[in-house]
């Protein structure tokens, strides 16, 4: 019965990714940006009017929505007036979440795909979070902006370099937010880096790495575990890093990427073989399953360089389909030391005297940790250090990020991420297809902006100062 529902699923997918690699990897110039059309503005600095009570809604109440809806639900001044699902389980299971927690009932929408426009028409909500399959970010986020509201979406922002285009457009012609969730640039590690960063105490900033090493073969594929059909797909039809943002949008806000010092110029990008998911599903399912008759087309690793504007280098790494541990590398290398995590460990002359950095060994271990915590951690995690305390730092991530899009709706200053690094760190996937496809030619990457990234202010949490690079 599982695998009859499996196969349905498989084939029902309305945007196949063979059509999304298809567009991927034709001919396009990505130097040169179309030009601003007429009445739209630039929204790199934008602060939307204040809201009294932001009243949010929610399409896709998958594991990561639901992850979401309960930390929504006891933020101050956020209402969730509305849930939209295609499956009537997934509704339930939200609406009892919000009634155990003593909330007020919100609107169930369901029954067809686009049950979600009908909600956004009905509700009018003020903000809506998306977290559905990534073919259907794009289209979702610029029809909610299109109905007047905010839009928080998951990752990626879009999987073709001619939707990200159109929602850069929408955000520009609406005046309304796009921020996609990209939670890991609020995790402890990576917070206490940009902090020291931001204090000059790695110099001027020369190289990052950045992983997303996860072994989610169970995860994705697995019926027992939730696996889904959207997700193995985009794995079958597409060759590059097609999850890149998690572990690359950290070391790009320790450099500044895209707000007025450095923005992405090019990436070069080559793929390993791909054995690692037609092996576990020959090992898990049995031979008529659709999934052991795919051809799966993605390399289990796909590794990337990319070269900024001020000639830094970023190493960008993706693979979820092999036995490793966990790793987001999280690196960044200045003049004067270097930051690194997994585990956390750091050099420099910001280590304590009796630790001689001659010697080039790590400052690391728990002893270590606990006084870079005590030093560097940075002021947003001091002030929120009482509701974090309980929390896991997988969940403190996602507290840390919803309190801020709270606190900057409701105060209306400009949210700590914008649509053009959104665009920017999702582009990474269309342009390692082309790159791989061509085996390994540089791409250019498209400047969202429009030039703008020049003038645009760091968001408002960062600590001040300047990573101090100067141009050659």
């Amino acid at each position: 019965m599982k695998e009859n529902e499996e196969r349905k699923e498989w084939e029902k997918i309305p945007s196949g990714a063979q059509q999304i690699h298809e567009k991927n990897i034709a001919p396009l110039d990505t130097a040169s940006a179309p030009p601003r059309p007429h009445g739209s503005a630039y929204m790199g600095n934008y602060a939307a009017p204040p809201l009294e009570k932001i009243r949010v809604a929610m399409i896709g109440l998958g594991a990561r929505g639901m992850a979401l809806l309960r930390i929504l639900s006891e933020l101050e001044d956020c209402e969730v007036v509305a849930l939209c699902d295609t499956r009537e389980e997934a509704r339930r299971s939200a609406a009892v979440e919000l009634r155990d927690r003593g909330k007020a009932e919100a609107a169930s929408y369901g029954g067809s795909e686009d049950a979600y426009l009908y909600m956004l028409e009905r509700e009018r909500p003020d903000a809506v979070f998306i977290d559905t399959p990534w073919e259907l970010h794009a289209r979702m986020a610029v029809e909610c902006m299109e109905r007047g509201a905010h839009v928080f979406v998951e990752v990626p922002l879009a999987t073709t370099l001619e939707e990200l285009w159109t929602v850069v457009d929408a955000v520009e012609r609406t005046q309304k937010h796009c921020m996609m969730l990209e939670e890991v640039i609020y995790g402890r590690h990576e917070l206490m880096f940009l902090n020291m960063v931001r204090q000059g105490l790695v110099g001027d900033l020369l190289h990052g790495e950045a992983a997303y090493i996860h072994d989610l073969r169970d995860r994705t594929m697995s019926s027992d575990a939730g696996g889904v059909a959207w997700r193995v797909q985009h794995y079958a039809g597409r060759n590059g890093n097609l999850y890149p943002t998690h572990g690359l949008a950290p070391v790009a806000q320790y450099m500044s990427i895209a707000r007025g010092e450095d923005t992405f110029e090019r990436i070069v990008s080559l793929s390993s073989p791909s054995i690692g998911f037609s092996t576990f599903a020959g090992q898990t399912f049995p031979s008529a399953h659709p999934w052991n008759n795919t051809d799966f087309l993605c390399g289990d690793m796909n590794t990337s360089i990319i070269r900024t504007r001020l000639g830094r280098t970023i190493l960008v790494q993706w693979d979820e389909t092999t036995p490793r541990p966990y790793d987001r590398k999280n690196l960044i290398q200045g003049t004067a030391g270097v930051l690194a995590d997994f585990p956390l460990r750091v050099i420099g002359s910001f280590v304590p005297d009796e630790k001689d950095a001659a010697d080039h060994s790590w400052y690391t271990g728990k002893e270590a940790w606990d006084d870079l915590y005590a030093r560097f951690d940075h002021p947003l995690y001091r002030r929120l250090g009482d509701k974090l305390a309980p929390l896991s730092p997988r969940v403190a991530m996602d507290y840390i990020m919803l309190y801020r899009i709270m606190e900057s709706l409701k105060h209306g200053t400009a949210l700590d991420q914008n649509v053009y690094e959104a665009a920017l760190l999702s582009a990474v996937g269309p342009l390692t297809e082309k790159s791989v496809h061509e085996g390994g030619t540089p791409q250019i990457f498209p400047d969202f902006t429009r030039g703008d990234w020049q003038h645009t202010k760091r968001a408002s949490y960062l600590s001040t100062g300047r990573t101090h690079l100067r141009r050659s």
